[in-house]
C-alpha cells in the first residue's frame, strides 16, 4: 500500500473517509488528510479506491459521498423483514392522525429511524432516514426499553448516558426505572416535550411471537396538539391498533 501503511490499516481509513464526509460534507485532500491525520498520497489513495467502486464523486478539488450508498441503503431496508411488514400501517397512521408517524429499530442502544410517514398537518421533527437517536427521551425509545430485561437497559444507560436535550428529559436512572414501569403497565410510552420543547408524542414496542424487541412505532407532533384525551387515549388506541396489525404482519411474513 502506499505510504507505508498497513493492509490491516486500510479498510479502518476508508471507512473514516466515509464517516468524515457523511459529517462534513464535501470536502478536498488536503483538509480531508488534516482530519484523518494522514499524508495527503494516503489520503488521495484511499479517495481515489472510492471513487474508482462509485462511493465517492469528485467535483473540481473537492469530493463528496456517492449515490451508491443511497442504493445501497435502500436495498439494506427492504431486507429488514420489520419495514415490509410496518410500511403501510405507518402510512395509515400518518393519515389518521395528520401528524409524523416514525418506525424505529434498536441497534447498539440507540433507535434508528427506519421509515416514516407525514400526515396533512406534520411537521418533520429531527428523524432523518438512517439516523440515531437515543433512547430515554423518546416514546419509542421509552417503548423499547420498557421490553428490555434490566441488565439491558443498565448497559444502554451506562453506554449512552442520560444526556439532557430538553428541560423536561428523565436524567438520573431512577426517573428512568420509575418510568419504564408505568409504560409496561400502560402499553405505551409518552413523551412529553423530554426530547424537543414543545414536541409530544406517543410510542408502541413491536415484539415477535417470542417476545423479542423488534422495533417501535410512534406518533409525533406539537404539544398545543398532541394533549388532552387525544394524546392519553386516541393515540394510545391507534398505535395498539397499528401494533397487532403489524405483529401478525411480521409473523405471517416469517412463516413463508
Amino acid at each position: 500500500m502506499a505510504s507505508g501503511s498497513s493492509e490491516q490499516e486500510q479498510p479502518s481509513t476508508l471507512l473514516d473517509i466515509v464517516s468524515i464526509l457523511d459529517r462534513e460534507g464535501a470536502m478536498g485532500v488536503t483538509e480531508l488528510a488534516n482530519e484523518l491525520g494522514v499524508a495527503k498520497s494516503t489520503a488521495h489513495y484511499h479517495l481515489s479506491t472510492l471513487r474508482r467502486n462509485g462511493f465517492v464523486i469528485k467535483d473540481g478539488t473537492q469530493y463528496e459521498l456517492g449515490l451508491s450508498f443511497l442504493k445501497m441503503g435502500l436495498q439494506t431496508r427492504r431486507r429488514e423483514p420489520l419495514f415490509e411488514a410496518a410500511k403501510d400501517e405507518i402510512d395509515k397512521l400518518a393519515t389518521e392522525t395528520g401528524e409524523l408517524a416514525i418506525l424505529s429499530v434498536e441497534q447498539r442502544g440507540l433507535a434508528v429511524y427506519l421509515y416514516k410517514s407525514g400526515g396533512t398537518d406534520a411537521l418533520d421533527i429531527d428523524a432523518p432516514i438512517g439516523g440515531s437517536a437515543t433512547l430515554h427521551n423518546r416514546a419509542l425509545g421509552k417503548a423499547m426499553l420498557a421490553e428490555f430485561p434490566e441488565e439491558r437497559v443498565d448497559e444502554i444507560i451506562g453506554r449512552h448516558g442520560l444526556s439532557k436535550t430538553a428541560d423536561q428529559t428523565i436524567t438520573t436512572r431512577e426517573e428512568l426505572k420509575q418510568e419504564l414501569q408505568a409504560v409496561r403497565s400502560e402499553g405505551v410510552a409518552f413523551n412529553r416535550e423530554e426530547s424537543i420543547t414543545g414536541i409530544h408524542g406517543v410510542g408502541v414496542a413491536i415484539t415477535s411471537a417470542e417476545g423479542d424487541v423488534l422495533g417501535a412505532v410512534s406518533v409525533a407532533g406539537p404539544a398545543e396538539r398532541l394533549n388532552g384525551s387525544t394524546f392519553t387515549d386516541d393515540l394510545p388506541d391507534l398505535l395498539s391498533r397499528a401494533r397487532n396489525v403489524i405483529e401478525l404482519n411480521y409473523q405471517h411474513g416469517q412463516e413463508y
